[in-house]
Parts: C-alpha cells; structure tokens; sequence
C-alpha cells in the first residue's frame, strides 16, 4: 500500500491567543505548535497500522514553510518513512488542498488521509477539496477502516449513528476519533527521523478562495457563583434570573 498522510500544524491548547494587523493575522510570537491531534493521532497512525499489516510506505504531506519542519519530523519520529513539504505558507483551505492535489495527482497513492478537521480552525474542508479536485471518491469522518486488496471497508459516524460502507481505491478519507490510538515516538524514532527524507517542493500558483476579514476572541468566562447546602432559596433564584441557556 502506498499512503499519503496530510499533516498540519495547530497550537498547543495552552497557547495565549491573540492577533494583529487590526484582528487580522493570528499573531505567533511565543505560540508552541503541535502536531494537529486529528492528523497524528488517527490518520497517521491507522496508516502506518495498515502498513505494518500489509506492507508498503507512508508519506506525510504538509504545507508549510522551514518552521514547520520540528511537527514534520515528529510524524517522521511516530514512523513515517518521508515526507514532503511544500514550500509555501498555509494561506485559506482551497490553496493548501490545491498544492497537494497537485504534488499527488501522479504519485499512484492508494489512499490519501487526513484528520477530520484541525483544532484551531475546525473547518473540516481540506480533505473534500482534494477528493473534488482529483475526482476522487471522499469518505469523511470514519471511524474505523480495513483494507483486503484494493477494497477498503469503512465505518464512519452519521446523524443518529453510523454506517459501514465499501469504496475502492484510490480514494481520500478524513479520519475521526476511534480510527486508532495514540502512539508516543520512542527515542530510536526520534534518532531516525533526524535522517529520514524531507523533499521540499515548490508550490504551485494558486490564488487564496477566500482572505480573513478579522478575527474576534471568544468572550471572557463569567466569574462562578457559589451556593452552600442551606442557600436553596437563593439558588432557585440565581437559577430563574441570572442563569443564560445554553
């Protein structure tokens, strides 16, 4: 099997998020970056699960400049055996799914991977956009996947429950939490991905879809009101004339 694995990178959940330019660029001063969770924990681990069981090769795709290269390598360091960068910031979803559609169109991979989403923007586009622009079948949010030959059987989540599900490949599939469990690289990886290959590739021009008009962070917590045992009455009527629904 030859699989190719999207990889991007997000903030860790602690950062501090702020913005500049007039709330129009994420400002990264001090932000440490991680692997996206979706991408590492389950795309790129059930790939390298289908791998060890039938043989083959795992490639990860990020688009990115030099600095992405440290969440490059740990993929590199969970056991991928390259990787490619393509040589360009990741602007809007249209231009990232673009510049690897363009690097996979001839590159002959059986299925093409990626986490359902990323945690920063949660906007769930960039695998639809590949399949579309490849003219290739699209699977997304699955759960579960095995592959016998050039058949692959899918589970994946649906409105009210799932659905199990047969396609061929080669196909693009966005993978969900249950599809495989994290894997922790150990230090012989580590070791490894130092020397593993990183082609760094040209993008190719392609104009951003849509540009960012601002951003705007979410508002501040209300601070917690706090009810003893003998304070019911009081409680009843916190409820009723300051409780906001959800």
């Amino acid at each position: 099997m030859k699989l190719l694995v999207c990889i991007s990178k997000a903030p860790d959940t602690t950062s501090k998020i702020a913005f500049t330019d007039g709330n129009t660029k994420f400002d990264e001063n001090g932000v440490q970056y991680i692997v996206n969770p979706y991408d590492e924990w389950y795309a790129l681990v059930r790939a390298l699960e289908l791998v060890e069981a039938n043989g083959g090769s795992v490639t990860t795709i990020t688009v990115g400049t030099a600095a992405d290269e440290p969440t490059i390598r740990k993929a590199l360091a969970i056991g991928a055996n390259d990787a490619v960068r393509i040589d360009a910031p990741a602007t809007d979803p249209y231009f990232v799914a673009k510049q690897i559609a363009e690097y996979a169109k001839d590159k002959g991979f059986d299925v093409i991977l990626t986490g359902k989403e990323t945690i920063d923007f949660n906007g769930a586009q960039v695998s639809g956009m590949i399949a579309e622009i490849l003219d290739l079948p699209f699977v997304s949010l699955a759960q579960k996947m095995e592959v016998a030959g050039n058949t692959a059987t899918i589970e994946r989540d649906v409105p009210g429950g799932s659905e199990i599900i047969e396609v061929a490949t080669p196909f693009v599939l966005s993978a969900a939490k249950g599809m495989a469990e994290q894997r922790i690289p150990n230090m012989r990886g580590i070791m490894a991905a130092r020397t593993k290959p990183l082609t760094v590739v040209p993008a190719v021009s392609v104009e951003n879809a849509t540009t960012v008009v601002s951003y705007e962070l979410p508002p501040a917590k209300s601070e917690c009101k706090y009810f003893t045992a003998d304070q019911m009455d009081e409680l009843v009527a916190a409820l009723h004339n300051e409780a906001k629904a959800i």
